[in-house]
Protein backbone atom coordinates (compact mmCIF):
# COMPACT_ATOMS: atom_id res chain seq x y z
CA UNK A 1 0.00 0.00 0.00
CA UNK A 2 1.41 3.34 -0.90
CA UNK A 3 1.71 6.52 0.91
CA UNK A 4 -0.48 9.73 -0.05
CA UNK A 5 1.47 12.31 -1.99
CA UNK A 6 1.90 14.30 1.36
CA UNK A 7 3.70 11.81 3.34
CA UNK A 8 5.78 11.10 0.35
CA UNK A 9 8.11 13.96 0.92
CA UNK A 10 11.97 13.21 0.49
CA UNK A 11 13.98 14.12 3.81
CA UNK A 12 16.30 16.84 3.02
CA UNK A 13 18.76 18.83 5.20
CA UNK A 14 20.48 22.24 4.89
CA UNK A 15 22.52 24.48 6.62
CA UNK A 16 22.16 28.30 7.41
CA UNK A 17 25.62 29.33 7.96
CA UNK A 18 26.31 32.24 9.48
CA UNK A 19 30.19 33.58 10.10
CA UNK A 20 31.00 37.56 9.91
CA UNK A 21 33.18 39.60 7.57
CA UNK A 22 32.80 42.05 10.43
CA UNK A 23 29.37 42.10 10.01
CA UNK A 24 27.33 38.73 9.92
CA UNK A 25 27.29 36.88 6.49
CA UNK A 26 25.14 33.97 5.26
CA UNK A 27 27.12 31.21 2.81
CA UNK A 28 24.33 30.13 -0.20
CA UNK A 29 25.28 28.41 -3.48
CA UNK A 30 23.77 29.46 -6.87
CA UNK A 31 23.03 25.41 -8.05
CA UNK A 32 25.28 25.05 -11.80
CA UNK A 33 23.60 25.98 -15.09
CA UNK A 34 22.72 22.50 -15.93
CA UNK A 35 20.16 21.36 -18.53
CA UNK A 36 17.24 18.95 -17.18
CA UNK A 37 18.38 19.58 -13.42
CA UNK A 38 15.26 20.58 -11.66
CA UNK A 39 17.19 23.35 -9.60
CA UNK A 40 19.07 24.67 -12.47
CA UNK A 41 20.58 28.20 -11.35
CA UNK A 42 18.76 28.50 -7.80
CA UNK A 43 19.91 30.33 -5.18
CA UNK A 44 19.84 27.66 -2.34
CA UNK A 45 21.61 26.83 1.29
CA UNK A 46 24.17 23.79 1.22
CA UNK A 47 22.60 20.74 1.75
CA UNK A 48 20.86 17.41 0.60
CA UNK A 49 19.01 14.56 0.62
CA UNK A 50 19.14 12.01 3.45
CA UNK A 51 20.65 8.60 2.72
CA UNK A 52 19.74 5.40 4.69
CA UNK A 53 23.19 5.76 5.74
CA UNK A 54 22.95 8.68 7.61
CA UNK A 55 22.32 8.19 11.38
CA UNK A 56 20.27 11.72 12.17
CA UNK A 57 19.09 14.68 9.78
CA UNK A 58 21.88 16.76 11.34
CA UNK A 59 24.19 14.15 10.17
CA UNK A 60 22.95 14.51 6.52
CA UNK A 61 23.24 18.30 6.70
CA UNK A 62 26.91 17.93 7.91
CA UNK A 63 27.96 15.00 5.16
CA UNK A 64 26.21 17.22 2.36
CA UNK A 65 28.36 20.22 3.79
CA UNK A 66 31.52 18.30 3.71
CA UNK A 67 30.66 17.13 0.39
CA UNK A 68 29.45 20.43 -1.37
CA UNK A 69 31.90 22.66 0.22
CA UNK A 70 34.48 20.69 1.77
CA UNK A 71 33.33 22.58 5.29
CA UNK A 72 33.40 19.94 7.76
CA UNK A 73 31.95 19.66 11.26
CA UNK A 74 35.13 21.39 13.08
CA UNK A 75 34.25 24.40 11.37
CA UNK A 76 30.68 24.85 12.67
CA UNK A 77 29.56 25.42 16.07
CA UNK A 78 26.55 24.13 15.76
CA UNK A 79 23.11 26.55 16.98
CA UNK A 80 19.83 24.13 16.18
CA UNK A 81 17.66 22.96 13.78
CA UNK A 82 15.16 26.00 12.51
CA UNK A 83 11.87 23.54 11.82
CA UNK A 84 10.86 21.39 8.64
CA UNK A 85 10.04 23.32 5.07
CA UNK A 86 8.34 22.15 1.99
CA UNK A 87 9.13 22.44 -1.55
CA UNK A 88 5.92 22.81 -3.53
CA UNK A 89 7.43 21.65 -6.93
CA UNK A 90 9.10 18.49 -5.83
CA UNK A 91 8.18 16.72 -2.87
CA UNK A 92 10.68 17.50 -0.28
CA UNK A 93 10.76 17.75 3.07
CA UNK A 94 13.57 20.45 4.36
CA UNK A 95 15.29 20.30 7.73
CA UNK A 96 17.17 23.53 8.05
CA UNK A 97 19.63 24.20 10.51
CA UNK A 98 21.76 26.85 11.48
CA UNK A 99 25.20 27.15 12.33
CA UNK A 100 28.43 29.45 12.76
CA UNK A 101 30.91 29.11 10.52
CA UNK A 102 34.51 30.02 11.41
CA UNK A 103 35.66 30.37 8.00
CA UNK A 104 38.87 28.31 8.39
CA UNK A 105 40.25 26.84 5.06
CA UNK A 106 39.27 26.97 1.79
CA UNK A 107 35.68 26.70 0.18
CA UNK A 108 35.89 24.30 -2.47
CA UNK A 109 33.03 22.59 -4.88
CA UNK A 110 32.28 20.87 -7.66
CA UNK A 111 31.24 22.85 -10.98
CA UNK A 112 28.94 20.58 -12.49
CA UNK A 113 26.71 20.82 -9.46
CA UNK A 114 27.34 24.45 -7.92
CA UNK A 115 28.20 27.60 -10.24
CA UNK A 116 28.99 29.93 -7.29
CA UNK A 117 29.29 30.59 -3.99
CA UNK A 118 27.09 33.69 -2.65
CA UNK A 119 28.15 35.44 0.58
CA UNK A 120 25.26 37.47 1.75
CA UNK A 121 25.26 39.75 3.91
CA UNK A 122 22.51 39.09 6.65
CA UNK A 123 22.32 42.80 6.87
CA UNK A 124 20.46 43.07 3.15
CA UNK A 125 18.37 40.53 3.91
CA UNK A 126 17.22 42.13 6.54
CA UNK A 127 16.63 45.49 4.41
CA UNK A 128 14.63 43.39 2.09
CA UNK A 129 12.40 41.90 4.41
CA UNK A 130 11.55 45.27 6.46
CA UNK A 131 11.37 47.29 2.85
CA UNK A 132 8.80 44.53 1.51
CA UNK A 133 7.48 44.54 4.72
CA UNK A 134 7.42 41.10 5.65
CA UNK A 135 8.11 41.31 9.18
CA UNK A 136 4.83 39.52 11.17
CA UNK A 137 2.80 38.81 7.72
CA UNK A 138 3.31 35.82 6.03
CA UNK A 139 3.71 37.13 2.00
CA UNK A 140 2.35 34.34 -0.44
CA UNK A 141 5.01 32.20 -1.71
CA UNK A 142 4.60 33.67 -5.37
CA UNK A 143 5.69 37.21 -3.34
CA UNK A 144 7.93 36.13 -0.88
CA UNK A 145 11.33 36.90 -2.59
CA UNK A 146 14.75 38.35 -1.39
CA UNK A 147 16.93 39.51 -4.69
CA UNK A 148 20.65 40.19 -4.06
CA UNK A 149 23.33 41.15 -6.59
CA UNK A 150 22.03 39.50 -9.89
CA UNK A 151 19.89 36.51 -8.37
CA UNK A 152 16.92 36.19 -6.68
CA UNK A 153 16.30 33.87 -3.42
CA UNK A 154 12.90 32.57 -3.87
CA UNK A 155 11.07 29.18 -2.78
CA UNK A 156 12.03 27.00 -0.05
CA UNK A 157 15.53 29.10 0.63
CA UNK A 158 13.31 32.48 0.95
CA UNK A 159 10.85 30.79 3.23
CA UNK A 160 13.93 29.69 5.46
CA UNK A 161 15.25 33.14 5.71
CA UNK A 162 12.25 34.81 5.97
CA UNK A 163 11.69 32.35 9.20
CA UNK A 164 15.06 32.69 10.72
CA UNK A 165 14.86 37.20 9.89
CA UNK A 166 11.45 37.19 11.93
CA UNK A 167 12.92 34.71 15.28
CA UNK A 168 16.12 36.93 15.26
CA UNK A 169 13.91 40.00 14.40
CA UNK A 170 13.50 41.13 17.96
CA UNK A 171 17.53 41.59 18.06
CA UNK A 172 17.56 43.95 15.37
CA UNK A 173 19.08 46.97 15.88
CA UNK A 174 17.09 49.74 14.22
CA UNK A 175 19.18 53.10 15.72
CA UNK A 176 21.23 53.21 12.36
CA UNK A 177 17.87 54.30 10.90
CA UNK A 178 17.14 56.77 13.46
CA UNK A 179 20.63 58.53 13.23
CA UNK A 180 20.97 62.02 11.64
Amino acid sequence: MGFPAYQARVPACVFLLLFNRPDPYILAIQKSDTEGYPWRNQVALPGGHMESTDPSPVATAFRELEEELKISKDQVDFIGSLGHFQTLTRPRDIEAFVGLWNRKGPVRYDATEIARILEIPLNTLIKTHQVKNYHAFRPDIRELEYPFGDVIIWGATARILYHFIELIYPLIDDSDDDSE
